[in-house]
């Protein structure tokens, strides 16, 4: 990214929107902020309307081509519906509208966790002891009108955010006095997340909850408030109330520090903590976030932190704005990455780089079919520019081109949601489905693979079983393995399964494929299977019933809501499962064993007579 105090080749809009207020800038030069205002979002129609208004207060020379915006809503795709005000629009259209050749909306918590590094001594509050580690994964908090939960990731040279909802995690009391404001929450509302809680609004509800029933006491009041009488020790109950949210900040704090290892320390952010000055560092937070039972000792060497510097969040964007629209010095590193490599690649891998360097938000959610076409070159010649570069695959250079692009890792599966359009959806569905194929290569039990490669390689007989979903797969492996000349049949039908498990024999392989490991039938023909004596491969969930039941078991800890939709993702890692056995069964059969040719063509013979049709791809 460009160095501080740098000018740029043109002015910058930055903005931090909240629920309450929006705040502008213009950044001239990286790092300083001109032209700073605030307007009440209760005085604009909207997102468009708002931006709209910043920029006619400008001067005329100083009319921005490029703009970042942090918002207070996570982001998903092209449109975003606010969560706490009224507010929905499309990033797309709103960049057509404003004229901006770039419009990059990032989740408010998302920048601010950016601006942390940059965040000195004298930005920064310690509460309590603690001694940050070098490259420790730092943590993020800020409770105002909601609670934004964020962390930031040591990734080589730089850092890299986490982009998570963890404010809406269901909340948990630690005394009687937080079970009673629980219990009051739980009357007007069927799930208590923290935010509900720990934020402004929340903090109105730890009051009311306190004071209910109790004689002589001022009715309901405002956050403001109440912040104000406790600091001011006007009113008891107020003070019991602020405490009350300290100590249930503290207690987030450290479920964060632990979920993440925060190391690096915890940082509070948000409108209310630094409000509270003494009385924040007087209360019981530091106390509670410490009070972890056998993890006390680890978390009191954590720091913990209030944010006091000014303008955090302009700091934050502008570090993502500079990875998205490189200054002419430079700019995202994997883009400079690809432009340094450019000379050295071929002609073709080159028409790859000149498409992503042009396109590089587009190439995040082409597939690979549409890549090549774009850039007149085969989809072989786009996977070996990546590998070019040093990555595995093209699904492993779109995750750090995301990373850089974006500035976080989302550490959730984006849900599919009914008011989708179709470039969403379809983004959504191919993001999520990457992400799991990536990140089930780093968690593959590859032991488990080269045993039951070994076990299918020698088996008389092979069987598999599977329901509802699953019985596509088990379909699949089937007349990959009948092609192979290895007798296989596919029992889908639970009445057979039974049935079935009991012919078998000790030279016989049954193979089970289930998303949960849960149904009886295949728990039962599992057993049964491994009485008589054949090896038992269960491709499952690890921790299932059905795992238990294997001889050899390939876990696939994929988790689905499969109340709401059907397991796609899981069907497609088990498909994956199969053909990396399959594969290795092909290449590692005895000379004179009939099996297919290996690479693309025809089949032909390989030392003995060819299964037609088979083809076995991408083994070199």
């Amino acid at each position: 990214m460009a160095s501080y105090h740098t000018p740029y080749p043109e002015p910058r809009l930055l903005a931090d929107i909240g629920a309450t207020y929006a705040r502008f800038c213009l950044e001239q030069v990286s790092g300083r902020f001109d032209y700073v205002t605030v307007l009440p979002c209760a005085d604009y129609a909207g997102f468009i309307a708002v931006m709209q208004a910043y920029l006619d207060s400008l001067p005329g020379t100083t009319r921005p081509r490029h703009a970042a915006v942090a918002i207070a809503n996570p982001i998903e795709g092209d449109w975003v519906r606010m969560t706490n005000r009224d507010w929905a629009f499309s990033i797309e259209e709103a960049q057509r509208a404003l004229g901006l050749a770039t419009l990059l909306v990032v989740n408010n918590f998302t920048a601010l966790a950016m601006s942390l590094p940059k965040v000195g001594a004298e930005g920064r509050e310690q509460v309590g002891g603690g001694e940050p580690q070098a490259n420790g994964v730092i943590g993020l908090l800020g409770p105002g009108t909601g609670l934004g939960v964020s962390g930031l990731v040591p990734t080589g040279d730089r850092w890299t955010t986490l982009a998570t909802e963890g404010g809406h995690v269901s909340f948990s009391p630690a005394d009687e006095r937080e079970l009673k404001v629980l219990s009051y929450a739980w009357r007007k509302m069927p799930h208590v997340s923290a935010e509900r809680l720990v934020s402004g609004p929340g903090l109105e509800i730890i009051y009311q909850a306190l004071t209910e029933g109790e004689a002589g006491v001022t009715g309901e009041l405002g956050t403001a408030d109440i912040v104000q009488r406790a600091i001011q020790k006007l009113c008891p109950w107020c003070m019991q109330a602020v405490d009350c949210f300290c100590n249930m900040l503290g207690t987030m704090a450290s479920n964060l520090a632990l979920t993440l290892g925060a190391t690096g320390g915890i940082y509070i952010g948000g409108g209310i903590v630094p409000r509270l000055g003494g009385t924040f560092l007087g209360s019981g937070f530091r106390e509670r976030f410490e009070a972890k039972g056998r993890f006390s000792g680890y978390v009191a060497r954590i720091p913990t932190y209030v944010l006091t510097a000014e303008n955090s969040v302009f700091h934050g964007v502008s570090s993502l704005l500079a990875d998205h629209v490189p200054a002419h010095e430079g700019g995202n590193p994997l883009m400079e990455r690809v432009r340094q490599a450019r000379n050295t690649l071929s002609p073709a891998e080159r028409r790859v780089a000149d498409f992503v360097l042009e396109n590089p938000r587009t190439v995040l959610n082409d597939a690979i079919a549409v890549i090549a076409q774009m850039a007149e070159v085969s989809q072989p010649t786009v996977i070996r520019f990546c590998r070019s570069l040093g990555f595995q695959g093209l699904a492993d250079f779109k995750l750090k081109l995301a990373s850089g692009l974006t500035g976080h890792i989302p550490v959730q599966r984006t849900q599919v949601r009914r008011q989708d359009a179709t470039p969403d959806l379809c983004a959504k569905v191919l993001d999520n489905t990457i992400s799991a194929i990536v990140q089930f290569r780093e968690s593959l039990n590859v032991d488990a693979v080269d045993r039951a490669i070994g076990v299918l390689r020698d088996a008389k007989r092979v069987e598999f079983y599977a329901m509802g979903n699953s019985s596509v797969v088990a379909i699949d492996a089937q007349h990959k393995l009948f092609r192979f000349r290895i007798p296989s049949v596919a029992h889908t039908d639970a009445s057979m399964q039974t049935l079935s498990a009991e012919l078998l024999g000790p030279q016989d392989v049954a193979v089970f494929i289930s998303s949960s490991g849960q149904p009886p039938e295949l728990v039962r023909a599992a057993g049964i299977a491994q009485e008589r004596g054949a090896a038992v491969i269960c491709i499952t969930s690890s921790k299932s019933p059905l795992a238990r039941k294997a001889s050899i078991c390939i876990p696939v800890d994929h988790g689905e809501d499969s109340s709401t939709f059907i397991s796609m993702i899981s069907r497609i890692l088990h498909l994956l499962v199969v053909d990396m056995v399959s594969v290795g069964v092909a290449v590692r059969r005895e000379p004179g064993a009939s099996m297919p040719r290996l690479g693309t063509g025809g089949a032909a013979e390989a030392g003995g007579r060819a299964a037609p049709g088979v083809l076995i791809s991408h083994v070199e």
